[in-house]
């Protein structure tokens, strides 16, 4: 079997290109589940007869257990073989989708959503794990903009398929047969999983950092808050444009998934163009630092500007053209947010860094679906949920710009020690 290890020449074997694939549909199966409970909300709105502020909530329950999880899933990722950590949470969450098409009633869903949220939750701290022990600085602004791929195209193809499958067949079949089917990707990761040499081996000893020294770094709390921001953009599209173009927009729910799904896709196509740029930006010579924060605060900034833009247009063409343009730039920044923890956080300290941090910045999950309901229920429409948005976004901008450092790895005092006793053995 192929070599997992990357060559000499920064290149990825075709072994360890085949796992960056797998964990990029790994994400793409990630977000279609966590996404597709809000293809159906209107539908389950009328069925359990909700009001949007309880609808917000049930839209929430599913980041109770993720964020929560995120500081387990970080230590396990630590501690443990990361493979079969990330096989152990796809299961989980596979088989939570599949139960969600059995449940009746809020509180049945409620607790599917949040078994899905937990089995989730191994996602990121693992895709982290594996391209900081894994791939060069240089290929992972490319694997990180395609796992920002992943995550948007998941929504547009569940928008899409899911949207007119649901049409015609209910929602709970398609939820049933999703989980079912996805199963199979264990098949694929079971026998390519990564079994090379990482690039940060040390003797198959654990040497990182200790969690208080990671929480010690101003740069771990620049990431977390600005990683927030971002994904509360990502969760109020996820989560609430389906409902904001079938409610307000009064479109049909198959015209809204296929509207749904450009938004997404233009984000996905984004994502990876400015992932594989800032590479080779880098490659070139350009100052990683520079690179990976001038690509995300652009990307935030301008998202920020089209969504209220897009909520304040009158017409509906007008409308979907700028939310077009809001998922692009959406794209533009998530193409670089994860290879700047990668590189803070380096090989020894990835796992517990990407579960705090993801921790802090899903709580954004609860935030962007819970107030917009509120919101939403309060106001009776959504101009002040995109403005709440577009100003987190701006936040978000100025978090990474002003609190994050320069984009280098930490000089963890725990490694520096480890190094000296193994050289001097």
């Amino acid at each position: 079997m192929a070599s997992r290890a990357p060559s000499e020449d920064g290149k990825l074997s075709r072994g360890m290109t085949v796992v960056v694939v797998l964990l990029v549909i790994a994400a793409l199966i990630n977000y279609i589940d966590r996404g597709n409970l809000s293809i159906a909300a209107s539908m389950i709105e009328d069925e359990l007869r909700i009001s949007p502020a309880r609808l917000g909530i049930l839209l929430s329950a599913f980041f109770w257990t993720y964020a929560s999880c995120q500081l387990i899933s970080g230590w396990l990722v630590d501690r443990f073989n990361v493979n079969w950590v990330m096989a152990s949470g796809f299961l989980l969450w596979s088989a939570a989708t599949s139960l969600t098409g059995f449940a009746h009633g809020l509180i049945g869903l409620f607790a599917a959503r949040l078994l899905l949220g937990a089995g989730e939750s191994v996602a990121y701290p693992s895709f982290s794990k594996i391209f900081a022990n894994h791939l060069p600085e240089t290929r992972r602004g490319f694997a990180n903009s395609a796992i920002a791929a992943g995550v948007w195209l998941g929504p547009a193809l569940g928008i899409l398929a899911g949207g007119m499958l649901m049409a015609k067949f209910g929602w709970r079949p398609f939820f049933i047969v999703l989980g079912l089917v996805s199963m199979l990707w264990l098949l694929a990761w079971i026998w390519w999983m990564p079994r090379g040499p990482a690039l940060s081996a040390a003797g198959g000893k654990h040497v990182g950092p200790g969690i208080a020294e990671i929480l010690g770094q101003r740069s771990m709390w620049g990431t977390c808050a600005g990683l927030f921001c971002v994904n509360y953009v990502s969760y109020f599209l996820i989560t609430w444009l389906p409902y904001y173009l079938i409610r307000e927009r009064h479109l049909t729910l198959t015209r809204m998934s296929r509207i749904g799904a450009l938004v997404y896709l233009v984000g996905s196509v984004t994502a990876t163009i400015c992932g594989w740029l800032s590479d080779r930006w880098i490659i070139a010579g350009r100052a990683p630092t520079i690179v990976r924060k001038g690509f995300l605060s652009a990307g935030m900034i301008f998202s920020a500007i089209f969504l209220v833009a897009a909520v304040a247009a009158a017409g509906l063409r007008g409308a979907i053209l700028l939310l077009l343009l809001a998922g692009a730039a959406y794209g533009v920044a998530a193409s670089n947010a994860w290879a700047i923890t990668q590189a803070l956080a380096g090989p020894q300290a990835a796992g517990k860094w990407t579960g705090f941090q993801n921790f802090v910045a899903n709580l954004s999950g609860v935030a962007a679906a819970a107030l917009t309901g509120f919101i939403v229920d309060r106001t009776g429409r959504f101009f002040w949920a995109f403005t709440a948005t577009a100003i987190i976004a701006v936040l978000g901008c100025l978090s990474y710009t002003f609190i994050v450092g320069p984009i280098e790895e930490v000089r963890w005092r725990r490694s520096l020690r480890f190094d000296t006793s193994s050289r001097a053995a």
